[in-house]
């Protein structure tokens, strides 16, 4: 019933993003796709991960790996990532079409410009402390009842 709920919620609430994520996916039909509390996952290839509505697109292998695997075991992190992407889909369910407005764009910003990968790594803050990240960590902890990305340092 959860899911049928949480289902419902992404395809009225989040129409936008799961439309566009529904287009990402059938772009990837060929990848690994399960079921994820609701959210429909696809692992895939590209080094970054990204929700839209009820669609998570996971790194089959986090980029940043190497940096901490004296400290997690590749299943870990991979989990502790797919906690993170799910916080996500509850904004998006929480938000509706503000999603990409307010947590989308912030979001690729913080993550790709080079500016703020500066800012990162100067002031040696993790990817998970911004706004976006971190009440995506906290949302996805609380649904799921599993670790999150926390404030990892990534980059």
């Amino acid at each position: 019933m959860r899911n049928i709920l949480y289902c419902l919620c992404q395809c009225t609430l989040g129409i936008l993003q799961t439309l566009l994520g529904l287009f990402v996916f059938l772009f990837h039909i060929r990848e690994k796709h399960y079921f994820y509390h609701g959210a429909v996952v696809t692992e895939w290839s590209d080094k970054s991960s990204v929700s839209l509505g009820m669609f998570v697109f996971v790194t089959a292998e986090p980029f940043f790996y190497d940096k901490l695997k004296d400290e997690y075991t590749m299943e870990e992190l991979s989990s502790r990532l797919l906690v993170h992407e799910y916080g996500h889909t509850i904004q998006s369910i929480l938000l509706g079409p503000l999603y990409l407005i307010i947590i989308g764009i912030p979001s690729t910003l913080w993550g790709f410009l080079p500016y703020c990968a500066k800012l990162r790594k100067v002031r040696q803050l993790s990817y998970f402390s911004f706004f976006t990240e971190s009440w995506a960590n906290a949302l996805g902890e609380n649904v799921t009842h599993q670790k999150s990305m926390e404030q990892l340092l990534i980059d």
